[in-house]
Protein backbone atom coordinates (compact mmCIF):
# COMPACT_ATOMS: atom_id res chain seq x y z
CA UNK A 1 0.00 0.00 0.00
CA UNK A 2 0.86 3.62 -0.55
CA UNK A 3 2.02 6.21 1.50
CA UNK A 4 -0.37 9.05 2.11
CA UNK A 5 2.23 11.88 2.74
CA UNK A 6 2.19 15.56 3.27
CA UNK A 7 3.92 17.88 1.65
CA UNK A 8 6.19 18.81 4.19
CA UNK A 9 7.06 14.82 4.66
CA UNK A 10 7.13 14.67 0.87
CA UNK A 11 9.73 17.46 0.69
CA UNK A 12 11.91 16.12 3.97
CA UNK A 13 12.11 13.04 1.81
CA UNK A 14 13.01 13.97 -1.42
CA UNK A 15 15.62 16.18 0.43
CA UNK A 16 16.99 13.09 1.86
CA UNK A 17 16.95 10.83 -0.81
CA UNK A 18 18.59 13.98 -2.67
CA UNK A 19 21.55 13.73 -0.06
CA UNK A 20 22.13 10.23 -0.57
CA UNK A 21 21.79 10.56 -4.30
CA UNK A 22 24.53 12.93 -4.23
CA UNK A 23 27.28 11.06 -2.72
CA UNK A 24 27.37 8.42 -5.83
CA UNK A 25 26.15 10.34 -8.57
CA UNK A 26 29.90 10.85 -10.28
CA UNK A 27 30.69 7.31 -9.62
CA UNK A 28 26.93 6.11 -11.14
CA UNK A 29 27.44 8.48 -13.65
CA UNK A 30 30.39 7.07 -15.19
CA UNK A 31 29.01 3.14 -14.75
CA UNK A 32 25.44 4.37 -16.52
CA UNK A 33 23.41 1.34 -16.80
CA UNK A 34 20.26 1.23 -14.51
CA UNK A 35 20.39 2.97 -10.87
CA UNK A 36 17.85 -0.21 -8.93
CA UNK A 37 18.93 0.78 -5.80
CA UNK A 38 18.18 4.17 -5.86
CA UNK A 39 14.97 3.33 -7.82
CA UNK A 40 14.24 0.79 -4.77
CA UNK A 41 14.56 4.10 -2.46
CA UNK A 42 12.31 6.11 -4.18
CA UNK A 43 9.90 2.86 -3.96
CA UNK A 44 10.00 2.63 -0.08
CA UNK A 45 10.15 6.64 -0.29
CA UNK A 46 6.24 6.83 -0.71
CA UNK A 47 6.69 9.41 -3.53
CA UNK A 48 5.62 7.27 -6.16
CA UNK A 49 1.82 7.67 -4.89
CA UNK A 50 2.11 11.40 -3.78
CA UNK A 51 0.52 13.29 -7.22
CA UNK A 52 -2.49 10.31 -6.87
CA UNK A 53 -6.03 12.17 -5.98
CA UNK A 54 -6.85 10.67 -2.44
CA UNK A 55 -9.32 9.30 -3.57
CA UNK A 56 -7.68 6.47 -4.71
CA UNK A 57 -5.42 6.08 -1.99
CA UNK A 58 -2.64 8.85 -3.04
CA UNK A 59 -1.41 11.99 -1.54
CA UNK A 60 -3.64 14.40 -3.65
CA UNK A 61 -0.32 16.49 -4.23
CA UNK A 62 -0.83 19.38 -6.43
CA UNK A 63 1.56 19.80 -9.51
CA UNK A 64 3.24 23.11 -8.09
CA UNK A 65 4.25 20.35 -5.19
CA UNK A 66 5.29 17.37 -6.98
CA UNK A 67 7.45 19.66 -9.55
CA UNK A 68 9.03 21.20 -6.67
CA UNK A 69 10.04 17.10 -5.55
CA UNK A 70 11.16 16.77 -9.68
CA UNK A 71 13.30 19.93 -8.89
CA UNK A 72 15.03 18.71 -5.61
CA UNK A 73 15.91 15.37 -6.73
CA UNK A 74 16.98 17.10 -9.72
CA UNK A 75 19.74 18.83 -7.97
CA UNK A 76 21.53 16.05 -6.99
CA UNK A 77 21.10 13.84 -9.72
CA UNK A 78 19.24 14.70 -13.02
CA UNK A 79 18.91 10.91 -14.13
CA UNK A 80 16.94 10.10 -11.29
CA UNK A 81 14.49 13.33 -11.53
CA UNK A 82 13.85 12.58 -15.15
CA UNK A 83 12.95 8.64 -13.78
CA UNK A 84 10.64 9.91 -11.39
CA UNK A 85 9.47 12.80 -13.17
CA UNK A 86 8.58 10.27 -15.97
CA UNK A 87 6.39 8.11 -13.88
CA UNK A 88 4.15 11.06 -12.76
CA UNK A 89 3.96 11.99 -16.36
CA UNK A 90 2.40 8.47 -17.16
CA UNK A 91 0.12 9.05 -14.51
CA UNK A 92 -1.34 12.44 -15.65
CA UNK A 93 -1.28 10.81 -19.43
CA UNK A 94 -3.69 7.48 -18.18
CA UNK A 95 -5.66 10.47 -16.86
CA UNK A 96 -6.06 12.90 -20.02
CA UNK A 97 -6.16 9.80 -22.54
CA UNK A 98 -8.69 7.22 -21.04
CA UNK A 99 -11.36 6.99 -19.14
CA UNK A 100 -11.88 7.85 -15.55
CA UNK A 101 -12.68 4.39 -15.03
CA UNK A 102 -9.34 3.28 -16.62
CA UNK A 103 -7.14 6.22 -15.05
CA UNK A 104 -9.38 5.01 -11.61
CA UNK A 105 -8.14 1.16 -11.65
CA UNK A 106 -4.48 2.29 -12.93
CA UNK A 107 -3.68 5.06 -9.56
CA UNK A 108 -5.31 2.10 -7.32
CA UNK A 109 -3.40 -0.74 -8.84
CA UNK A 110 -0.54 2.12 -8.32
CA UNK A 111 -1.16 2.43 -4.79
CA UNK A 112 -1.84 -0.98 -4.37
CA UNK A 113 0.95 -2.65 -5.88
CA UNK A 114 3.76 0.11 -5.76
CA UNK A 115 3.80 0.44 -9.50
CA UNK A 116 7.20 2.11 -11.16
CA UNK A 117 6.22 3.48 -14.09
CA UNK A 118 7.78 3.91 -17.43
CA UNK A 119 7.08 4.84 -21.19
CA UNK A 120 7.36 3.75 -24.93
CA UNK A 121 5.64 6.81 -26.38
CA UNK A 122 8.37 8.59 -28.81
CA UNK A 123 6.56 9.65 -31.51
CA UNK A 124 9.12 11.04 -33.63
CA UNK A 125 9.68 7.03 -35.15
CA UNK A 126 6.35 5.38 -36.00
CA UNK A 127 7.53 1.70 -35.90
CA UNK A 128 5.09 0.06 -34.10
CA UNK A 129 2.28 -1.83 -35.62
CA UNK A 130 -0.95 -2.14 -34.18
CA UNK A 131 -3.04 -5.04 -35.67
CA UNK A 132 -6.63 -4.76 -34.47
CA UNK A 133 -7.72 -8.81 -33.65
CA UNK A 134 -12.03 -9.50 -34.29
CA UNK A 135 -12.40 -9.33 -30.13
CA UNK A 136 -11.16 -5.80 -30.22
CA UNK A 137 -7.52 -6.49 -29.01
CA UNK A 138 -4.61 -5.28 -30.50
CA UNK A 139 -1.22 -7.11 -31.54
CA UNK A 140 1.65 -5.14 -31.47
CA UNK A 141 4.87 -5.49 -33.58
CA UNK A 142 7.82 -2.83 -33.71
CA UNK A 143 10.67 -1.32 -31.91
CA UNK A 144 10.71 1.54 -29.51
CA UNK A 145 13.42 4.36 -29.22
CA UNK A 146 14.17 6.46 -26.10
CA UNK A 147 11.90 4.57 -23.85
CA UNK A 148 12.80 6.24 -20.88
CA UNK A 149 12.20 4.23 -17.42
CA UNK A 150 11.44 1.18 -19.14
CA UNK A 151 13.96 -0.96 -17.48
CA UNK A 152 13.10 -2.08 -13.65
CA UNK A 153 9.51 -0.44 -14.70
CA UNK A 154 6.18 -2.56 -13.13
CA UNK A 155 3.87 -0.41 -15.99
CA UNK A 156 4.34 0.82 -19.22
CA UNK A 157 2.74 3.68 -21.70
CA UNK A 158 2.88 2.65 -25.03
CA UNK A 159 1.96 3.96 -28.37
CA UNK A 160 1.79 2.62 -32.04
CA UNK A 161 0.38 3.09 -35.14
CA UNK A 162 -3.13 1.32 -36.09
CA UNK A 163 -2.95 -1.05 -39.35
CA UNK A 164 -5.21 0.98 -40.99
CA UNK A 165 -5.07 3.22 -43.80
CA UNK A 166 -4.99 6.56 -41.59
CA UNK A 167 -2.55 4.73 -39.26
CA UNK A 168 -4.45 6.39 -36.46
CA UNK A 169 -2.12 6.68 -33.09
CA UNK A 170 -2.96 4.35 -29.87
CA UNK A 171 -1.93 4.72 -26.77
CA UNK A 172 -2.44 1.84 -24.36
CA UNK A 173 -0.96 1.22 -20.72
CA UNK A 174 0.48 -2.67 -19.68
CA UNK A 175 2.20 -4.28 -17.66
CA UNK A 176 5.99 -4.35 -18.62
CA UNK A 177 6.39 -7.92 -18.27
CA UNK A 178 3.81 -8.81 -20.82
CA UNK A 179 4.79 -11.43 -22.85
CA UNK A 180 6.51 -10.21 -26.14
CA UNK A 181 8.48 -7.05 -24.83
CA UNK A 182 12.00 -7.00 -24.86
CA UNK A 183 13.73 -4.12 -23.11
CA UNK A 184 17.23 -3.54 -24.82
CA UNK A 185 20.01 -1.93 -21.83
CA UNK A 186 21.75 0.14 -24.80
CA UNK A 187 21.10 3.51 -23.57
CA UNK A 188 25.18 5.20 -23.42
CA UNK A 189 24.37 8.66 -24.05
CA UNK A 190 26.77 11.37 -22.68
CA UNK A 191 24.16 12.88 -20.34
CA UNK A 192 20.90 11.55 -18.35
CA UNK A 193 23.36 7.90 -18.36
CA UNK A 194 20.94 6.38 -15.38
CA UNK A 195 17.48 7.28 -17.44
CA UNK A 196 17.06 4.02 -18.59
CA UNK A 197 16.27 5.54 -22.36
CA UNK A 198 16.70 1.89 -23.92
CA UNK A 199 15.22 0.50 -26.87
CA UNK A 200 11.96 -1.42 -26.47
CA UNK A 201 10.83 -4.24 -29.12
CA UNK A 202 7.53 -5.64 -29.41
CA UNK A 203 6.74 -9.04 -30.78
CA UNK A 204 3.54 -9.98 -31.02
CA UNK A 205 2.33 -8.15 -28.28
CA UNK A 206 -1.42 -8.54 -27.01
CA UNK A 207 -3.24 -5.26 -26.09
CA UNK A 208 -6.32 -5.90 -25.20
CA UNK A 209 -9.37 -3.27 -25.57
CA UNK A 210 -9.66 -1.93 -21.95
CA UNK A 211 -5.89 -1.14 -21.84
CA UNK A 212 -6.02 0.92 -24.85
CA UNK A 213 -6.39 4.80 -24.27
CA UNK A 214 -9.03 5.72 -26.71
CA UNK A 215 -11.69 8.03 -24.89
CA UNK A 216 -11.05 10.63 -25.41
CA UNK A 217 -7.32 9.46 -26.12
CA UNK A 218 -4.83 11.92 -27.47
CA UNK A 219 -4.83 15.23 -29.08
CA UNK A 220 -8.51 14.53 -28.82
CA UNK A 221 -9.61 17.70 -26.85
CA UNK A 222 -7.72 20.86 -25.61
CA UNK A 223 -7.30 18.75 -22.14
CA UNK A 224 -5.84 15.39 -23.54
CA UNK A 225 -3.65 17.64 -25.47
CA UNK A 226 -2.08 19.57 -22.19
CA UNK A 227 -0.06 16.40 -21.66
CA UNK A 228 2.80 17.89 -24.29
CA UNK A 229 2.79 21.45 -21.83
CA UNK A 230 2.24 18.83 -18.72
CA UNK A 231 5.90 17.85 -20.58
CA UNK A 232 6.84 20.56 -21.65
CA UNK A 233 6.77 21.97 -17.77
CA UNK A 234 8.29 18.95 -16.27
CA UNK A 235 11.68 19.92 -18.11
CA UNK A 236 12.10 22.94 -17.39
CA UNK A 237 12.12 22.02 -13.70
CA UNK A 238 14.29 18.87 -14.26
CA UNK A 239 16.49 22.04 -16.21
CA UNK A 240 16.36 24.43 -13.30
CA UNK A 241 17.47 21.55 -11.20
CA UNK A 242 20.29 20.81 -13.20
CA UNK A 243 21.16 24.43 -13.02
CA UNK A 244 20.58 25.09 -9.25
CA UNK A 245 22.75 22.13 -8.17
CA UNK A 246 25.70 22.90 -10.77
CA UNK A 247 25.66 26.49 -9.11
CA UNK A 248 25.55 25.48 -5.38
CA UNK A 249 28.53 22.77 -5.82
CA UNK A 250 30.43 25.93 -7.83
CA UNK A 251 29.89 28.17 -4.71
CA UNK A 252 30.37 25.39 -2.66
CA UNK A 253 33.73 24.04 -4.28
CA UNK A 254 34.89 27.63 -4.56
CA UNK A 255 34.62 28.63 -0.92
CA UNK A 256 35.82 25.19 0.23
CA UNK A 257 38.89 24.92 -1.56
CA UNK A 258 42.39 26.77 -0.82
CA UNK A 259 43.41 28.87 -3.35
CA UNK A 260 45.11 32.02 -4.33
CA UNK A 261 44.43 35.01 -6.40
CA UNK A 262 45.67 34.83 -10.24
CA UNK A 263 49.51 36.52 -10.24
CA UNK A 264 48.22 39.35 -11.88
CA UNK A 265 45.37 40.09 -9.17
CA UNK A 266 45.19 42.67 -6.90
CA UNK A 267 42.42 40.87 -4.76
CA UNK A 268 43.81 39.68 -1.22
CA UNK A 269 42.23 36.33 -1.93
CA UNK A 270 40.49 34.40 -4.97
CA UNK A 271 37.20 34.93 -3.16
CA UNK A 272 37.26 38.60 -3.33
CA UNK A 273 38.74 37.71 -7.66
CA UNK A 274 36.32 41.07 -9.08
CA UNK A 275 36.45 38.41 -12.47
CA UNK A 276 35.24 35.51 -10.18
CA UNK A 277 32.97 37.65 -8.20
CA UNK A 278 31.42 38.81 -11.60
CA UNK A 279 30.86 35.63 -12.86
CA UNK A 280 29.12 34.28 -10.36
CA UNK A 281 27.39 37.26 -10.00
CA UNK A 282 25.87 37.29 -12.97
CA UNK A 283 25.11 33.36 -13.47
CA UNK A 284 23.02 34.04 -10.29
CA UNK A 285 21.21 36.86 -11.98
CA UNK A 286 20.44 34.49 -14.76
CA UNK A 287 19.56 31.81 -12.70
CA UNK A 288 17.05 34.00 -10.77
CA UNK A 289 15.53 35.02 -14.19
CA UNK A 290 15.12 31.49 -15.28
CA UNK A 291 13.99 30.32 -11.92
CA UNK A 292 11.07 33.11 -11.94
CA UNK A 293 10.20 32.01 -15.23
CA UNK A 294 9.52 28.64 -14.18
CA UNK A 295 8.04 28.98 -11.28
CA UNK A 296 5.37 31.57 -12.73
CA UNK A 297 4.06 28.06 -15.50
CA UNK A 298 4.55 26.05 -12.62
CA UNK A 299 1.88 28.33 -10.89
CA UNK A 300 -0.24 28.71 -14.09
CA UNK A 301 -0.38 24.19 -14.33
CA UNK A 302 -2.82 23.38 -11.21
CA UNK A 303 -5.73 26.09 -12.56
CA UNK A 304 -5.40 24.43 -16.06
CA UNK A 305 -5.75 20.73 -14.62
CA UNK A 306 -8.68 21.57 -12.32
CA UNK A 307 -10.47 22.98 -15.79
CA UNK A 308 -10.55 19.71 -17.03
CA UNK A 309 -12.38 19.15 -19.79
CA UNK A 310 -13.98 22.76 -19.63
CA UNK A 311 -10.46 24.03 -20.94
CA UNK A 312 -10.52 26.04 -23.76
CA UNK A 313 -8.24 25.68 -26.94
CA UNK A 314 -7.12 29.33 -26.08
CA UNK A 315 -6.38 28.81 -22.97
CA UNK A 316 -4.52 26.06 -23.54
CA UNK A 317 -2.55 27.89 -26.33
CA UNK A 318 -1.45 30.47 -23.75
CA UNK A 319 -0.21 28.22 -21.67
CA UNK A 320 1.85 26.24 -24.16
CA UNK A 321 3.36 29.81 -24.73
CA UNK A 322 4.12 30.51 -21.18
CA UNK A 323 5.57 27.03 -21.20
CA UNK A 324 7.54 27.82 -23.91
CA UNK A 325 9.28 31.09 -22.71
CA UNK A 326 9.83 29.25 -19.64
CA UNK A 327 11.64 26.41 -21.33
CA UNK A 328 13.67 28.52 -23.78
CA UNK A 329 15.33 30.80 -20.59
CA UNK A 330 15.91 27.65 -18.46
CA UNK A 331 17.62 25.75 -21.41
CA UNK A 332 19.84 28.85 -22.36
CA UNK A 333 20.33 30.20 -18.92
CA UNK A 334 20.86 26.33 -17.92
CA UNK A 335 23.41 25.23 -20.97
CA UNK A 336 25.65 28.93 -20.00
CA UNK A 337 25.78 28.56 -16.65
CA UNK A 338 27.25 24.59 -16.50
CA UNK A 339 29.96 25.44 -19.14
CA UNK A 340 30.66 29.04 -17.72
CA UNK A 341 31.24 27.74 -13.85
CA UNK A 342 34.40 26.37 -15.37
CA UNK A 343 35.52 29.89 -16.13
CA UNK A 344 35.02 30.23 -12.16
CA UNK A 345 36.84 26.55 -11.16
CA UNK A 346 39.76 26.30 -12.65
CA UNK A 347 41.60 23.84 -14.31
CA UNK A 348 41.70 21.76 -11.18
CA UNK A 349 38.11 21.08 -11.37
CA UNK A 350 38.16 19.39 -14.61
CA UNK A 351 39.37 16.49 -12.91
CA UNK A 352 36.97 13.24 -13.61
CA UNK A 353 36.73 12.92 -10.02
CA UNK A 354 34.69 15.68 -9.41
CA UNK A 355 32.09 15.24 -12.28
CA UNK A 356 31.12 18.91 -12.73
CA UNK A 357 31.31 17.90 -16.56
CA UNK A 358 28.19 15.54 -15.63
CA UNK A 359 25.53 18.97 -15.24
CA UNK A 360 26.43 20.35 -18.85
CA UNK A 361 26.50 16.88 -20.38
CA UNK A 362 22.77 16.21 -18.46
CA UNK A 363 21.27 19.23 -19.57
CA UNK A 364 23.01 19.40 -23.03
CA UNK A 365 21.13 15.32 -23.54
CA UNK A 366 17.98 16.03 -22.23
CA UNK A 367 17.61 19.60 -23.95
CA UNK A 368 17.53 18.32 -27.28
CA UNK A 369 14.24 16.09 -26.54
CA UNK A 370 12.69 18.86 -28.83
CA UNK A 371 14.43 22.34 -30.38
CA UNK A 372 13.83 25.32 -28.81
CA UNK A 373 13.69 27.07 -31.57
CA UNK A 374 10.39 26.26 -32.43
CA UNK A 375 9.19 27.38 -29.01
CA UNK A 376 10.87 30.69 -29.57
CA UNK A 377 9.05 30.75 -33.37
CA UNK A 378 5.77 30.24 -31.36
CA UNK A 379 6.40 32.91 -29.04
CA UNK A 380 7.46 35.31 -32.16
CA UNK A 381 4.24 34.03 -34.21
CA UNK A 382 1.88 34.71 -30.70
CA UNK A 383 3.32 37.90 -30.56
CA UNK A 384 3.35 39.58 -33.69
CA UNK A 385 0.75 37.94 -35.05
CA UNK A 386 -1.82 36.47 -31.83
CA UNK A 387 -1.59 32.93 -33.39
CA UNK A 388 -1.32 30.45 -30.62
CA UNK A 389 0.55 27.00 -31.21
CA UNK A 390 -1.41 23.89 -33.09
CA UNK A 391 -1.49 21.16 -30.42
CA UNK A 392 0.87 18.03 -30.88
CA UNK A 393 2.80 15.51 -28.69
CA UNK A 394 5.58 18.43 -28.18
CA UNK A 395 3.84 21.64 -27.98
Amino acid sequence: MGKVLTYEEAFKAAKALSAEFAKSAVKRDIAGGTPKNERDAIRKSGLLTFFIPKEFGGSGASWVQLLSIIQEIARADSSLAHLYAFHNYQLATVYLYGTKEQSGALFRGTVENGWFWGNALNQIRKDVIATKQADGSYIWNGTKNFATGATDSDYLTITGSEDTFDGKTLVAAIPTNREGITISSDWDNIGQRQTDSGTLVFNNVKVFRDEVLSDPGPLSTPFSSARALIGQTVFSNIFLGIAQGAYEETVKYIRQKESKPWLSSLAPSAQKDPYLLRHIGELWVRLEGARLLTEKVNSLLDPLWQKGEKLTQSERGEFAIEAAIARVAVTQVGLELTSRIFETLGSRATTKALGFDRFWRNLRTQTLHDPIDYKIFAVGDFVLNGDIPTPSFYS
